[in-house]
């Protein structure tokens, strides 16, 4: 790779063992990837669960913090996607002291290290919104789907060791979707029916991710006849990431890089496939095994205000039966206090949850310590994780949801 006077003396160790040991990964990754030099970054944001970081991971972690000594930090800003647990709520969650440790030790060497401890993955509904052609690495699946979307940004999945190097050096691997060239559209997908509900959009990313199929394709969607809101996107994102692997896509008229079909070279592919309603409702259907619910869970991605807005709605004068978790950013959380969202549901039996995502957050001990097997969700991206985890999990609207919260099923 081709390196400037400032890469190779952080190369060579001239600014520190931490940014040499940043460098070098960074080196390694592009030349796999096939990337001629470095782009600048404007921001960061770190997969950060302990769960996937494990015992070894955070060990890692603490080694870089310690080389650093509080004088090699981030340069850039960079932020992380949701933690392992709510500290407040851990022992309700069955979630034990050990895991609770290991977070609070992950948190130490983020912060030696510069790194804000967001705790989100919808950072850009709360944090700072990346802007058309602004150069990122951000790790999440659906902040990089939604980055690259809706945003216009430029971004791969960076991996945490890629995340936590960009923000250090200020740089990423020019490869893949920080070229125009990879942005262009690859398949062509026509929607004969608008979704209407979030479990909807999330269906109908679930499919186009499935028949997309991997991470180098970009589709182009047209058909789509009213303006999704910033939710619709955001369970539309992440599901056609989860089941695909897709880090990019265009809506014809709605995408800012799409504003036409040809702007994206999509008037010179055929159509692949066509999809309505039956597709959608098949793959809510294929989850529609079991009617009694052990727990409902609104996570994956974290709830906008504007989802608990709607969520406390549905909860008054509602009483639980079964265990309802709703799973937000430590950014929106003050606010449903502030607006009275998190007590009207909790009067109704609910728990609000903030910084951590579900199935990161050692669901399968989760499951065990509780004694839930199936779960109820609005959220595609959820139940196409969450059968790893030992679950049943199905998916309906959020009306649904909270009835199966009263009844303890699923109608």
């Amino acid at each position: 790779m081709l390196l400037d006077d400032e890469e190779t003396a952080m190369l060579n160790g001239e600014q520190g063992k931490v940014l040499q040991m940043a460098m070098r990964h960074q080196i390694q990754v592009g030349e796999f990837f096939g990337a001629r030099d470095f782009v600048p970054v404007t921001q960061a944001h770190i997969m950060a669960d302990t769960e996937s970081l494990g015992q070894a991971g955070v060990m890692w972690l603490e080694r870089l913090s310690e080389f650093g000594d509080g004088r090699h930090t981030v340069r850039i800003p960079t932020i992380t996607d949701p933690r392992g647990t709510d500290f407040s709520k851990a022992s309700d969650l069955g979630q034990r002291d050990w895991m609770v440790e290991l977070e609070r030790r992950t948190i130490h060497a983020f912060e030696r290290l510069g790194v804000s401890m967001t705790d989100t993955c919808i950072n850009y509904q709360t944090v700072l919104a990346a802007t058309r052609g602004e150069h990122v690495a951000f790790g999440d699946t659906g902040v990089v789907i939604y980055s690259n979307s809706v945003s216009g940004a430029r971004t791969n999945f960076e991996g945490g060791p890629s995340a936590l190097s960009a923000g250090l050096t200020g740089r990423t691997p020019r490869y893949g979707f920080h070229l125009d060239e990879k942005r262009r559209a690859t398949k062509r997908f026509r929607v004969d029916f608008t979704p209407r509900t979030l479990n909807e959009w999330g269906a109908l990313g679930g499919v186009i991710g499935r028949l997309a199929g991997n991470y180098w394709e970009v589709p182009v969607i047209e058909g789509i006849e009213a303006a999704p809101t910033s939710d619709d996107l955001k369970h539309f994102g992440a599901a056609m990431a989860s089941y695909g692997s897709i880090a990019l896509f265009h809506i014809i008229g709605i995408t800012p890089e799409a504003s036409r079909l040809e702007d994206v070279g999509g008037d010179a592919l055929p159509v692949h496939h066509r999809i309505g309603r039956a597709e959608i409702e098949a793959l809510t259907a294929s989850y529609a095994v079991a009617k009694q619910v052990d727990v409902v869970v609104f996570s994956a991605p974290q709830l906008s205000l504007y989802e608990l807005r709607a969520l406390a709605d549905l909860c008054d004068g509602r009483t639980f039966k079964v265990p309802m978790l709703a799973i937000t950013s430590p950014q929106v959380a003050p606010d449903a206090e502030r607006f009275g969202y998190t007590r009207r549901i909790e009067n109704a039996g609910g728990t609000v949850l903030a910084g951590m995502c579900f199935y990161q957050s050692y669901a399968r001990e989760m499951s065990e310590a509780k004694g839930w097997k199936t779960l109820a969700t609005n959220s595609a991206k959820l139940v196409n994780i969450l059968g790893g985890y030992g679950y049943t999990p199905m998916l309906a609207s959020m009306q649904a949801c909270i009835d199966a919260a009263v009844t303890g099923e699923l109608a």
